[in-house]
């Protein structure tokens, strides 16, 4: 029997749910840098009037494709940083010693999400 296990699984459902939300946060930065070329090929499209290709134009500039890049580069991020936790929660779970948990790791991912999420959003209402 595994000495700790319930901690052990609580770690590992931890590192489970932080790959879902990196692979979610993955998937959002694709939609996203899809959109962006699905709005450039119909603005190089000729059956569009004026108005429409001018919000187009305006809606696949280089923000969103930055923004989409921006999502699959801090989605993966997410994923090495919680392998990195998963492996060291592991150890010091092994370990005797008591430590004390650091909650930085989490608030930055948060804050990076929502700063990212804000900057989409006001190019996307205010564009």
């Amino acid at each position: 029997m595994i000495r700790g296990y319930s901690d052990h699984a609580a770690n590992e459902r931890t590192f489970l749910a932080w790959l879902r939300t990196s692979i979610a946060v993955i998937a959002f930065g694709f939609v996203i840098e899809k959109f962006n070329l699905f709005a450039l090929t119909l603005v190089s499209a000729t059956s569009l009037d004026d108005a429409t290709k001018a919000k187009l134009e305006r809606l696949s500039g280089a923000f969103p494709e930055g923004a989409g890049r921006a999502f699959i580069a801090v989605g993966v991020v997410a994923i090495v940083l919680a392998t990195v936790r998963f492996v060291r929660t592991g150890w010091l779970l092994d370990d005797q010693a008591i430590h004390t948990p650091s909650i930085l790791p989490d608030l930055i991912f948060s804050v990076t999400l929502a700063l990212l999420l804000v900057a989409l959003s006001a190019y996307l209402v205010l564009g």
